[in-house]
Formats: structure tokens, sequence, C-alpha cells
């Protein structure tokens, strides 16, 4: 009884057009759309939950829950706008943070106890975006990569108005 937690691009770079005049938003739907319709074929997915979460702020994110019916997940799909920036960061911490929560209300993690190997439920998230630059919210390009990138390389070279050794200067 697998969790398949879609997690969905609705920054307005899904507005984009393809040469065919669709938008990216509109692809990705259609990508959803086909692999529900695939899945329900397999006897395996009897069990299968499904969640709908967008790049929006939590808890607008949540477009349908684990406990929706496919008619709600199906509605919730068509009607997904695209608008504002791409979060991917806050969008994968809200998916997983939605996988624990459930995982603590069906009694796979106590409190004090931990997880019960015992009681497995796997989850899955599938991510579609466009791959646009990462930013945040407040519209500044997120600076973490950066960061990242200068304790891996170092810290930039620092321009020097002297084109000689620094003792001549």
């Amino acid at each position: 009884m697998p969790i398949l937690l879609f997690l969905i691009d609705t920054s307005a770079s899904m507005n984009q057009r393809t040469y065919l005049g669709t938008t990216y938003l509109d692809i990705a739907k259609g990508a959803v759309e086909i692999f529900m319709k695939l899945r329900a074929r397999d006897p395996a997915s009897r069990g299968d939950r499904y969640m709908l979460v967008t790049f929006d702020d939590p808890p607008y994110g949540v477009k349908a829950g684990w406990k929706e019916n496919h008619a709600t997940f199906m509605s919730e799909l068509k009607n997904l706008q695209a608008s504002g920036l791409t979060t991917l960061g806050h969008a994968l911490r809200a998916a997983f943070d939605l996988l624990n929560l459930n995982r603590l209300v069906s009694g796979i993690d106590n409190y004090g106890q931990g997880r019960n190997p015992f009681f497995l439920e796997p989850s899955v998230i599938i991510t579609i975006t466009d791959g646009n630059k990462l930013t945040h919210t407040s519209g500044v390009p997120d600076e973490s990569w950066n960061k990242i990138l200068q304790r891996t390389q170092g810290p930039p070279a620092q321009a020097s108005a002297c084109p000689g050794p620094s003792e001549v200067c």
C-alpha cells in the first residue's frame, strides 16, 4: 500500500509554451494523468494512495491528501495554475514533512520508540519541474548553492588593481 506523492512545479515559468503551443504545466498534468491510468491497470496498485502537492507555500501546496478519492485528486490536478516562484527546496521539505506526518498518524513512527520496522509503507515522491533557477519567495535568487560552491571550491579570487606581485604594489 505505497503512497505516491506527486510534487508538481506550479511556478510562473511553467506557463512557457512548447512549439506546439502546450504549456509545461499542461504537459505535467498530462504526464500525471497517463501515469494514473497506467497504474490503475496493475492489480498490485489497488491499495495505492496518492497525494498532490505543488510548490506553493505550506499549507496551500497540498491539493489532494492521502485520504482523498481519485475524483478529487483528478479535479485538483486539472485546476492547477502556474504562478509564483520556483521553491524546490521548500516544496521537497513540505513533501517529506507530509510523509513523516502520515507515518506518525498511521503508527509507523512513534515518539520515544522510533520507527516500527515491522510496519512498512513505501513512499515515492515524483517531482515534475521545468528545472528553472531556484528562487526564494522573496524574489531573491537562492544563495545557498553559491555558499555550497564556496565551501567546496574556496572563496572567489579577489580582483587587484595592481598588475604585478603584491610586494610591488
